[in-house]
C-alpha cells in the first residue's frame, strides 16, 4: 500500500482513479498532474517511483482539497446568505441559484442547495 496526501491506495489501482477520488480533483486538474510528473494514463500506484510519489504528495498538500474545500465552500455560502444577497436568499430557500427554470424542474437544485438554516 502506498500513502499518498493521508490516503492508502492499494499497488494495483490505477494512479488516475486514485486522484480522482480526492475531493477537489476532476479529470482536467488529474491530467495537468499526471503530464506534470510524466506518469502514463493507465499506469498504475506500483510503477510510480519514490521521487514521482513524493513529488506528487507535496504538490496535493499544496493545493485546497477535501475538508478545506469544503469549508471553503460553506463559508462562502454563508457569506452570501449574511449579505442578503439573491444568491444567498436561493440558497437559503434551496432554489436554483443560476438562473434556471423553476416552473417545473427545481426538484434537483432542491436536493442539492439544502443549507442548513437557523430557526
Amino acid at each position: 500500500m502506498v500513502f499518498i496526501f493521508g490516503v492508502n491506495f492499494l499497488e494495483g489501482a490505477l494512479v488516475n482513479r486514485s486522484l480522482l477520488s480526492f475531493y477537489g480533483i476532476g479529470p482536467k486538474v488529474c491530467e495537468r498532474l499526471m503530464a506534470r510528473f510524466h506518469i502514463h494514463k493507465t499506469a498504475r500506484i506500483r510503477d510510480l517511483s519514490d521521487r514521482q510519489i513524493n513529488n506528487m504528495a507535496g504538490e496535493l498538500s499544496t493545493m485546497t482539497l477535501e475538508n478545506d474545500l469544503r469549508r471553503q465552500l460553506q463559508d462562502n455560502i454563508k457569506r452570501l446568505r449574511d449579505m442578503g444577497s439573491y444568491r444567498g436568499r436561493r440558497h437559503a430557500m434551496g432554489l436554483p441559484v443560476r438562473g434556471q427554470r423553476t416552473r417545473t424542474q427545481i426538484m434537483t437544485a432542491r436536493k442539492l442547495n439544502r443549507v442548513e438554516r437557523k430557526t
